[in-house]
């Protein structure tokens, strides 16, 4: 059995693109939950807590790389998310 490897991060282009599609989903797919008054109270509290965490963790990469911002690390806490909420609510 092969070790697991751990996937290298994507491309900016690439991650951009993914960032944007997904937000894109999440919202739509979070409004329509909101319009069809199915929305829990724990996704309302993770709307908010998951952007507070995102942007805690773009901030330490930023100050990580001493001003000469990285994008890719800048962008990957949001990436992250937005893929794992998109997956998520896919499934809901």
């Amino acid at each position: 059995m092969m070790p697991r490897t751990r996937r290298s991060p994507a491309a900016l282009p690439l991650m951009a693109a993914q960032l944007m599609f997904s937000s894109w989903e999440v919202i739509a797919r979070r409004s329509l939950l909101m319009a069809q008054n199915r929305c829990s109270p724990l996704e309302y509290q993770r709307m908010v807590t998951e952007k507070m965490q995102a942007a805690q963790l773009s901030a330490i990469a930023m100050m990580a790389t001493g001003g000469q911002a990285n994008l890719a690390a800048v962008l990957a806490p949001w990436h992250k998310r937005a893929k794992a909420n998109a997956r998520r609510l896919r499934r809901s």
